[in-house]
């Protein structure tokens, strides 16, 4: 059996190809998703433009499980629900602008740790200074939540070590919310 081959993406003229990387349920899935020039990708699942399926070219998947090393298992092309989306992020060095005005004022950055599945994401809340993390997810109704300046690690992939990202959304209702030990 030979091993598929890479697909060679021409986006069309008003298009790009943005890298990114997926958490869904029991899987980490990272490739290439090709989206109209004019989209914000880092927020993209936020806004009325989202699509149902997001297809990722050139896409590897890994389950993670403790144990041996993992290989991830390539697809030239895969398609996810965006309802299975856990969270998501651009890979680096790939990134845009920050999605708000660091000079606003009453605004804080609240330390937290995200566990998703066996993913955890040590990063910032943006809140407002009189908030706090419990009180912004009992009032916040919003599908996706913006994280900043993460750390991704995950405990059964020590040999993936530690991404760091400037910032990722996160399916509010699947990720655990912890205060940041330490």
């Amino acid at each position: 059996m030979t091993a598929p081959e890479k697909v060679v993406i021409t986006p069309a003229a008003d298009e790009k190809i943005v890298p990114l990387m997926v958490y869904i349920p029991g899987r980490l899935i990272w490739g290439e998703a090709v989206v109209k020039e004019a989209i914000r990708v880092s927020t993209w699942l936020r806004t009325n433009v989202a699509p149902e399926v997001l297809t990722l070219f050139n896409a590897k998947m890994l389950i993670p499980t403790g144990g041996s090393k993992q290989k991830p298992i390539f697809h030239p092309e895969l398609s996810v629900f965006v309802n299975q989306i856990i969270a998501y992020h651009l890979i680096p060095p790939h990134q845009e602008p920050p999605d708000f005005d660091p000079t606003e004022p009453n605004r804080i950055m609240e330390p937290v740790t995200l566990w998703v599945d066996t993913f955890r994401f040590d990063g910032h809340l943006r809140l407002s200074a009189l908030s706090s993390v419990r009180k912004y997810l009992d009032v916040t109704r919003e599908a996706f939540t913006s994280i900043y300046d993460v750390e991704i690690s995950n405990p059964l992939l020590p040999e993936m070590g530690t991404l760091k990202v400037p910032y990722l959304i996160v399916r509010q209702n699947m990720a655990l919310y912890g205060k940041k030990a330490g």
